[in-house]
C-alpha cells in the first residue's frame, strides 16, 4: 500500500503533472482550460491520466457541474511535502554543520589547510 507522501511525490515527477498544479494555483480551471496548452503535444485521453494521476495523489478535486468539470488545487499534500523536505533539510544542514567543524579543527594549523 503506498503512503500519501509516495503518491504525492510521484505526481509531483512529471512536468505535464507540474504544470497542471501551477495553472490552478492561479485559481480554478475546467479540464478543457487545462488541457489545451497540452493538445499539441499528447491527447485528450492522456490529459485525462495525467488528471486521474492528481486527483488519486489529493493534489485536486475535480468536481462536475452539468458539461462543465472544474477542478481545483488541494494544498494539504503539497503542505506535507514541504513540511517532509524541511524536516530532512534541517537534519542535513546540522550534519553538515558539524562536518565544516569537524573539518576546520582538524586542518587548524596546517599548511595550506592540508
Amino acid at each position: 500500500m503506498e503512503d500519501n507522501l509516495s503518491r504525492t511525490f510521484a505526481a509531483l515527477a512529471d512536468p505535464t503533472r507540474r504544470a497542471m498544479l501551477a495553472q490552478l494555483s492561479l485559481g480554478e480551471a475546467n479540464v478543457s482550460d487545462l488541457a489545451q496548452p497540452l493538445l499539441q503535444s499528447m491527447s485528450l485521453p492522456a490529459v485525462t491520466k495525467h488528471l486521474k494521476v492528481l486527483e488519486g495523489a489529493g493534489l485536486i478535486t475535480k468536481g462536475r457541474n452539468a458539461q462543465w468539470r472544474p477542478c481545483t488545487l488541494n494544498t494539504e499534500p503539497l503542505r506535507e511535502a514541504v513540511d517532509w523536505m524541511e524536516q530532512h533539510r534541517i537534519a542535513w544542514e546540522e550534519k553538515l554543520d558539524r562536518l565544516d567543524t569537524y573539518l576546520k579543527t582538524k586542518t587548524k594549523g596546517k599548511p595550506n589547510g592540508l
